[in-house]
């Protein structure tokens, strides 16, 4: 009974996510601008219910009675329920309300301020996106004996499984292996004639051309839509899948790699266990995994050779001035190694450094060692060690790119490198199962790819941890071995 109560309680709380998840798209994609302050009253009201359900005395009764032994699916289930509760039950409605509105402010502002490259106007809403952060982490630091810092306890709410030992163990194998492999890549890319890409593309001739990339890869536009958005991102439940990507109108392949890899997010979500839905058991299992498949539709299929001669034909029907860039010159475009200021357009190999330098920051942040105003000279610093590019006085290109910080989401940046090499690994075990990958991807066949994600990641929901869940696909836990071996093979071998 008890059991059945906590299931109906949480089956409720899914039904409010629903409505702020499409009140929080619709604010992201078509509201006016002069509707921002009532939209994120109305997110923040429904946040304060959500979070008092979740809360509510009763609840904790209804797991100190429940019993789940009977039944496997069900512990499992309870497990999952408990960890969600643990982690909301550590912060109180009013902090949880403070933390909407000061975000929603900040991202709101840094639409316009990133474009002005007006860092003074972002950081002073930003200071109090910083000062919330702390709140909570040192909140979810004191209800959790098993974290070590403010940052870990922010960092566990995005990579939940995947311990702060396992992600500083591949940070530390990656910054050893991929500086050399960087100069190497670079080195044996430099006899590449230069490919220069010229035209106006037309953003209706790009959006038409990504809805065709998404079809090819399998997704449903009668559960979903592709719209534009400042930032691409991917939200949505099965049955409505909400796809955003960008578009400039002097270059395509930023828009197609972008629509890639929110299709992936999109994918994994639709294929999430429907006798499970409403319920944290049926949920994703966490952001490294979600990432692992936005990065193996992007990377690992988009971008190999078989694909991108498969798929070149399309671009040069859609966008007339590409017909003079042949299948191997596009390939050639979208592997080009070359270290630049922008996170999302980063290349497989300098990726990584981009996601350490935030790591490094944001740790430092929330954990009190770094304030808030000091994160352009930080940032600066950081870029010319690693990427040997100065952000000096270049804001837009450097602190304000990215969106995540705004609403406070630390701990998130991670996930992607995390993700990458997950991806790598998952995808070399399901080429090990269909060693004809390649001839299939040249014919545009990609329904085996999505059978074997289906079977071996998406329908497991949270039954299994995210380590458990590497076993099952991969046969190992996550390492960097297959991710530093795609990129040799790719960029030194040129195989794939």
């Amino acid at each position: 009974m008890s059991y059945q109560k906590l299931v109906e309680r949480f089956q409720q709380i899914h039904r409010i996510d629903h409505a702020m998840t499409f009140l929080s798209w619709d604010q992201m994609v078509m509201m006016p601008e002069r509707g921002n302050d009532a939209r994120s009253s109305s997110i923040a009201e429904l946040a304060s219910m959500k979070h008092k359900l979740l809360t509510a005395e009763e609840v904790a009764g209804w797991f100190d009675n429940a019993d789940a032994s009977a039944d496997n699916l069900q512990s499992v289930s309870l497990r999952e329920m408990q960890r969600v509760w643990r982690q909301a039950t550590c912060l109180p409605a009013d902090l949880v309300v403070a933390k909407i509105k000061a975000g929603s402010k900040c991202e709101h502002g840094w639409r316009t301020q990133r474009t002005a490259n007006d860092w003074t106007g972002f950081v002073a809403n930003f200071r109090e996106v910083v000062e919330l952060g702390r709140e909570e982490a040192s909140l979810r630091l004191e209800s959790n004996d098993k974290l070590s810092t403010p940052y870990e306890a922010l960092l566990d709410l995005h990579s939940s499984g995947d311990s702060q030992v396992l992600i500083d163990g591949v940070f530390k194998a990656l910054r050893k292996e991929l500086p050399g492999l960087l100069v190497e890549i670079r080195e044996h890319q430099a006899s590449r004639p230069p490919i220069v890409v010229a035209g106006e593309f037309a953003l209706a001739k790009q959006q038409a051309l990504c809805e065709e990339l998404m079809r090819v890869l399998g997704f449903d536009f009668s559960a979903g839509r592709l719209d534009q958005s400042m930032h691409p991102f991917s939200t949505g439940v099965a049955g409505d899948l909400r796809v955003t990507t960008r578009f400039r109108n002097n270059e395509f392949i930023e828009a197609l790699n972008a629509t890639a890899h929110e299709v992936g997010h999109a994918s994994y979500e639709g294929g999430l266990p429907a006798h499970l839905e409403g319920l944290p058991v049926g949920a994703h299992r966490n952001m490294c995994i979600h990432e692992s498949q936005s990065l193996l539709f992007e990377k690992q299929i988009c971008i190999s050779k078989s694909f991108t001669g498969f798929f070149a034909e399309r671009i040069h029907k859609h966008l007339e001035d590409s017909k003079n860039i042949s299948s191997e010159n596009l390939w050639q475009l979208m592997t080009k190694v070359e270290p630049g200021y922008i996170r999302v357009e980063a290349d497989e190999v300098c990726y990584p450094l981009h996601v350490l330098l935030r790591y490094e920051i944001e740790s430092a942040l929330i954990n009190g060692d770094l304030e808030a105003d000091e994160i352009p000279e930080i940032w600066d610093q950081k870029m010319t060690d690693y990427l040997g590019l100065s952000t000096k006085g270049n804001y837009k290109d450097g602190c304000l790119q990215d969106i995540h910080w705004t609403d406070g989401a630390f701990g998130y940046f991670p996930s992607y490198t995390i993700g990458a090499v997950n991806s790598a690994q998952i995808f070399g075990a399901m080429c090990s199962d269909h060693p004809d990958w390649q001839s299939r991807f040249a014919s545009g066949d990609l329904d085996f790819v999505r059978e074997w994600l289906e079977d071996k990641i998406w329908s497991k929901g949270c039954e299994l941890t995210s380590q458990e869940l590497m076993r099952h696909a991969t046969g190992q836990a996550t390492n960097t071995d297959a991710y530093l071996g795609h990129l040799r093979a790719r960029y030194l071998e040129e195989t794939h």
